[in-house]
Parts: structure tokens; sequence; C-alpha cells
């Protein structure tokens, strides 16, 4: 149950985390709402990231080559 709980709180805070940076840039730029947008969707696919490598589903290193 702690692992399926870790799993989900990284998704969700690299959704918020986004979703906070892309909000701060467009108040700072007038841009609304282009950083919002492209921040979240940057945010749920390092989220998503997050939650692979943590589940063993991928390697934490770079691709590895044939040898």
């Amino acid at each position: 149950m702690a692992r399926g709980f870790r799993l989900s709180t990284e998704l969700v805070g690299g959704v918020l985390l986004g979703a906070a940076l892309g909000w701060l840039l467009d108040r700072w730029l007038g841009s609304s709402p282009w950083g919002l947008i492209v921040l979240v969707l940057l945010g749920f696919a390092g989220g998503v990231l997050n939650v692979m490598r943590t589940a063993g589903v991928m390697s934490s290193g770079g691709p590895k080559g044939p040898n």
C-alpha cells in the first residue's frame, strides 16, 4: 500500500508542480493559458516517467546499446 501511495504522489506531484510553474510563468509573461497548458503536460510526462522508473518498468540509466 505504501508503494502505491508513493507512486500516486509522484504522479500528482509532477502535475501540480507543472501547473504551479505554468501559472506563475503565465502571470509573469502574460501568455495565459499557454504556459499552464505546456507545463502541465510536461509535468504529467515527467510524473509518468518517474512512476515507471520507480515501479521498475524502466531502468534509471540511459538506453543501453549492444556491447
